[in-house]
């Protein structure tokens, strides 16, 4: 690939290599630094708890694991009410999986070929095979079924037999390189669910928190889930946390038994304090229109430059800040990654679809930074096109 990267500092949107060469980040570590990496915001905030609290003991309450529940049941939809913590989204999501299969009673579990939920146990079971069939963790009983993307009629099929506790999906799959969900296909699967009795399982780990210009990517597309995933940004990439967010009805399982999952780290004191923050930044009502307009204006220049090279660069999927580059070649996304570096820019290549480049701009880009980067953008594009296709670019006739 030709990256030797070692970050050192790094300061907003901007990483700093081992000899202090800056890179504008859109890949953002999936989101994780959605804010920006080290917001001056969550870094006082975090030095002003750690004068009173530390990681906390899970076995006991604790006002800040409870303020951030309050606060996620103000701002996510329908009447998601419980917050069950974790410190990875992995893990959140191998409790989204527990509990849906404690509130259905029913074992197996939907998700989308070339998914990808994490790398824990249940989590890695509901992803692309590459995953688990290295630690010999792949599904043997039929449990964790998988169906195409966008395909209604798979979908169906899988669910018609009503022995499946809950469908799991990413908004926009993320890893498999941001494939925009058909118009009407969300709500139509969460019909289906509802039709066969099987929960929805709302991954937002890389979709939520501002990314679309909504508060959750779901809530876009119009729909309530019965279980959320948040993950990533929401620990400002500043303590680890993530939280599985579950109606009252479909959390039986606390009442039954309040241990049935221990996380000594999820849910820790200092991660909650950190987490309400990122909560408050993200729902003022500047950040919203922030979105809108920088995913505008980003956008209307990767147009340009889509223009400039239409037999190589051939695509965008976008919503909001949440955009994936098509490539005109079966890895083309690998040297538009590497040229992107030369020129100051860090973005990957999308592991399940190397044709399509993960573009993850920051929710509070400013204009300024924008234009700076699509100017490096521009360069790479071309350079990468000539390596890619061995001539200048192709001129239109």
């Amino acid at each position: 690939m030709g990256v030797d990267l070692v970050i050192d500092r790094r300061e907003g949107y901007f990483l700093y290599d081992m000899d202090g060469r800056r890179l504008i980040d859109v890949h953002l570590n999936g989101g994780t630094y959605n804010i920006g990496h080290r917001h001056p915001e969550l870094i006082e905030v975090l030095n002003t708890a750690t004068q009173r609290f530390d990681m906390g003991n899970h076995h006991f309450p604790s006002l800040a694991r409870t303020a951030l529940a309050e606060a996620l049941a103000a701002c996510t939809p329908g009447d998601l009410q419980y917050t069950i913590y974790g410190s990875g989204g992995g893990e959140a999501i191998d409790i989204a999986i527990k509990t849906a299969r404690n509130a259905m009673k029913k074992r197996k579990i939907v998700s989308i070929i070339k998914a990808y939920h994490g790398h824990t146990g249940l989590a890695v079971k509901a992803g692309d095979s590459r995953f688990s069939k290295l630690f010999l963790s792949e599904d043997t009983k039929g449990e964790f079924i998988q169906v195409p993307f966008n395909d209604l009629n798979a979908m169906e099929d899988a669910l018609k037999g009503r022995d499946v506790a809950a469908v799991l999906m990413e908004t926009i799959p993320a890893t498999y390189g941001f494939p925009m969900p058909h118009e009407g296909y969300l709500p139509a699967v969460k019909k289906l669910c509802e039709r066969y009795d099987a929960l929805y399982i709302a991954d937002e780990v890389q979709t939520g928190l501002m990314r679309t210009g909504e508060m959750w990517g779901i809530t876009r597309y119009g729909v309530v889930p019965d279980l959320l995933v948040t993950g990533k940004g929401i620990s400002g990439g500043m303590y680890p946390i993530a939280c599985t967010v579950v109606s009252k009805e479909r959390a039986g399982w606390l009442s039954q038994d309040g241990f049935g999952h221990m996380s000594t780290m999820g849910g820790a004191e200092l991660g909650c304090i950190v987490a309400l923050k990122v909560l408050e930044i993200v729902q003022r009502p500047e950040v919203a229109s922030m979105v809108r307009y920088i995913s505008n204006f980003i956008r209307a220049g990767l147009d340009e430059i889509m223009a400039l090279y239409p037999d190589f660069f051939v695509g965008i999927r976008q919503n909001g800040v949440i955009m994936g580059l098509e490539f005109d070649h079966p890895e083309g996304a690998k040297p538009v990654m590497k040229h992107l570096y030369r020129n100051g820019v860090w973005a990957i290549f999308s592991t399940l679809d190397p044709r399509v480049l993960q573009f993850k701009p920051g929710i509070l880009m400013t204009q300024a930074l924008s234009e700076e980067l699509l100017q490096r953008v521009e360069v790479a594009i071309g350079q990468a096109r000539r390596e890619v296709f061995g001539t200048a670019r192709r001129k239109s006739a």
